[in-house]
């Protein structure tokens, strides 16, 4: 895995417009929606997840949600990261 966070905000506000975590390098094959279009997931060939887009804010569950298939400790790490960077203006509240 090899994480990388980027995030695209307003110039003018600053506010986050949107938040793409890349777990892993590679080409996506496939593309999956989740929470109704506030987040989006790249997959590759294999299956294996590359990377997340938050377009709006939406539940940290989400992104449990997205690594559920991720074997274990690949799934812990790419929580981690996630979870840890995620800033919070992308996040409801519970």
């Amino acid at each position: 895995m090899k994480f990388q966070l980027h995030v695209e905000s307003d110039n003018e506000t600053g506010k986050v417009l949107a938040v793409y975590f890349r777990l892993r390098q590679g080409r996506s094959a496939t593309v999956r929606e989740f929470s109704g279009g506030a987040a989006f997931a790249d997959f590759n060939k294999k299956g294996e997840l590359l990377g997340v887009e938050l377009l709006e804010p939406c539940q940290i569950s989400v992104l449990n949600k997205i690594t559920e298939d991720e074997p274990l400790a690949e799934r812990t790490k790419a929580r981690n990261f996630m979870r840890s960077a995620v800033p919070r203006a992308m996040v409801k509240a519970s």
